[in-house]
């Protein structure tokens, strides 16, 4: 199983960046996207299906916001949108597959840059994200958990962490529920095979136009597993040369 967690700022505005041309190279089996502002309708969807993905999608109900969407290759046994939550499914943030025992959850985790009031929701949906995962696993013990989850781990994920202590998506609150989630059975893949790796950013703000050459970036987008799929892990990697969004491409192959 090969995935794709990527985070597109907008399919539209991808697709004219030469989105669908870089999906013929078949990057993945599975390709989950995030923020793509968009319903199916929006976009030529025919191509997708001709490049031989099925095509899920889960929108905000309000346009041109959120919204997360997963092209497959392998036929999934089920897909199920949002989580039940009502605020969470109104702004378009989760939609799961399962695939044999293994079930897939794409997610776009809230910012918290817009003010308060989205950072103390961005807390609780963290809270019940959480909650909604671990009682997924009496059930569904092979989970993975893809998405952009909008917060940087550890220093080691972001170029400027004594700048950027005080700047949400680094706050101790946020890294403090990553070592929660992280140390309750959870593998960060990327960090997994790549355990010391500097300069490995899978965002770049868009606020200064220098920063993505200068690789001034932040690792907030993951794919991460259940302790039962850790040994499955054969391969994780980032493509920061892949340039249709502020965000790039994140790789994983589970065996």
């Amino acid at each position: 199983m090969r995935i794709i967690s990527y985070n597109v700022n907008g399919i539209r505005s991808a697709i004219n960046k030469g989105f669908l041309d870089w999906m013929q190279t078949h990057p993945a089996d599975i390709i989950c996207l995030q923020e793509t502002k968009a319903v199916k309708e929006n976009i030529e969807y025919q191509k997708i299906e001709a490049m031989g993905y099925e095509h899920h999608w889960f929108s905000a109900e309000k346009k041109g916001y959120s919204g997360v969407a997963i092209f497959t290759k392998i036929k999934p046994d089920q897909v199920l949108c949002g989580n039940q939550i009502p605020q969470s499914d109104l702004e378009g943030r989760v939609i799961r597959a399962d695939f044999g025992d293994t079930t897939l959850i794409n997610a776009y985790f809230p910012s918290g840059t817009s003010g308060d009031d989205r950072q103390t929701y961005k807390y609780q949906w963290l809270d019940e994200f959480f909650d909604y995962v671990q009682e997924l696993r009496k059930t569904r013990p092979k989970l993975i958990v893809v998405g952009d989850y909008n917060i940087a781990h550890r220093e080691i994920d972001i170029h400027d962490p004594k700048g950027n202590k005080k700047s949400s998506g680094f706050l101790p609150e946020e890294r403090q529920w990553l070592d929660k989630f992280l140390s309750n059975g959870w593998v960060d893949t990327f960090r997994h095979m790549n355990p010391e790796k500097t300069g490995a950013y899978s965002w770049w703000s868009q606020r200064f136009p220098t920063v993505r050459a200068q690789n001034k970036g932040w690792r907030i987008d993951y794919i991460c597993v259940t302790d039962p799929l850790k040994l499955q892990i054969k391969d994780a990697c980032i493509y920061p040369d892949v340039k249709h969004s502020d965000h790039c491409p994140i790789y994983a192959e589970i065996k």
